[in-house]
């Protein structure tokens, strides 16, 4: 087999291959996304219309909500973020399964009393509940399996208001599978009709920790983002990875060969919108990302916040991009050469969506190109409307 570099001019958005990947998604491009919470819903429901075979790597630290119920009865990487975007990529046609999605994405009542949210859980493990009654066989039984195995493994204190029922199955399979994400994942997305391929960026159960200007350190990614805790008042300085909030010291994690092989397949890398530190350099603090992404030969994208980041106070656009560079670079700064990690930034043509102005002299250093789009609909504003983003990130491929 021989490999061969080549050069060319791309169209966009390239409407002839836009439509071509829609008539037949499930030979689509291997669009890789670094990402995780919700930033990225809306892409991943429209991009399976031309591609199945995009891969979205997700972190697993968030410590917030339902997730942080089970991180700590269960001592395991939090699975909230995973089951999002699973779902986000289900197939919601005739095709699929929407009786299972219904089941995945239901929440217990977060008022409900804990004796009435045992009863609905008892009902939902004999097979009494209308959501577990609607899933077909032979499915149910295994779903019903799961929830049986949660039911008998939580402690009598587990706080069962807002739990996700699809929270709950992730965990009780992950249990069941000494700990392991990709046998579960995978019966999870056959169940569910998944048109893409989900994976944590680790197995590991760790915690976000972040230092700011005024001297602070704060320990865990709910106490990030400002939606449960009010938003930071002081920038950002560094961001790394800690055992636990109770156990704040930094640790090493490295990304597994079967992720290096799901990046180096990639088509196009795409290092998207959302939350900036807790999403997309969460993504990038395991040892190997940097090294993977360098090796792999496609076009590799940055798109930047419109709106509102709180995690980007103080910040400006071009130092989103040094960051960026900073940590994409960190498994070898002598050897990984911009070229290598980052080649295109996408913007919406107001650039008054962005805070400061760019580096242009740096950009033309390290041979960054900058393209320039209405990203922004009267749909979507201030956000980046994801039909547009996903037309653009299709004819780059």
């Amino acid at each position: 087999m021989q490999h061969i570099e080549i050069t060319r001019t791309v169209t966009i958005p390239d409407q002839h291959k836009i439509e071509r990947y829609r008539s037949a998604p499930q030979n689509g491009p291997r669009i890789l996304f670094f990402s995780g919470g919700t930033a990225l819903r809306e892409v991943s429901r429209d991009i399976i219309q031309y591609t199945h075979n995009s891969v979205h790597l997700i972190t697993p630290f968030d410590s917030g909500g339902s997730s942080a119920v089970l991180r700590d009865e269960f001592f395991m990487p939090a699975v909230g973020d995973i089951r999002n975007r699973l779902m986000s990529l289900a197939d919601m046609s005739v095709l699929g399964n929407p009786e299972i999605y219904a089941f995945f994405t239901y929440r217990l009542d977060k008022n409900a009393s804990q004796t009435e949210l045992r009863k609905e859980l008892e009902q939902l493990t004999t097979g009494h509940h209308p959501l577990i009654n609607a899933v077909p066989s032979p499915m149910r039984k295994f779903i019903q399996s799961s929830m049986i195995s949660i039911q008998k493994s939580i402690s009598d204190s587990f706080d069962l208001r807002g739990a996700n029922l699809g929270n709950l199955v992730l965990a009780a399979e992950y249990i069941n599978h000494d700990r392991q994400f990709s046998p579960v994942i995978y019966l999870f997305s056959k169940l569910a009709e998944v048109r893409g391929i989900v994976r944590p960026i680790a197995n590991v159960t760790a915690d976000l920790a972040v230092s700011l200007e005024d001297g602070k350190t704060i320990v865990g990614q709910h106490l990030i983002t400002g939606k449960e805790t009010a938003p930071l008042t002081s920038k950002i300085k560094d961001i790394w990875l800690v055992k636990s909030q109770q156990d704040p010291l930094p640790i090493s994690v490295s990304i597994t060969k079967s992720t290096c092989n799901l990046i180096n397949r990639a088509e196009l890398i795409c290092y998207p919108m959302g939350s900036f530190y807790s999403s997309l350099l969460a993504n990038l603090l395991p040892q190997g990302v940097g090294t993977s992404i360098a090796k792999t030969k496609c076009p590799k994208v940055f798109i930047p916040n419109t709106g509102t980041d709180v995690e980007l106070f103080g910040h400006t656009l071009s130092e989103q991009i040094e960051l960026l560079l900073f940590h994409l670079k960190k498994d070898s700064p002598a050897d990984i050469s911009t070229n290598d990690i980052l080649n295109l930034i996408v913007l919406d043509s107001d650039t008054t969506q962005y805070n400061g102005s760019l580096n242009n002299d740096m950009l033309s250093r390290e041979g960054i190109t900058v393209v320039s789009c209405d990203l922004i609909t009267k749909q979507s504003s201030p956000y980046i409307d994801a039909a547009v983003l996903n037309r653009i990130l299709l004819s780059l491929c």
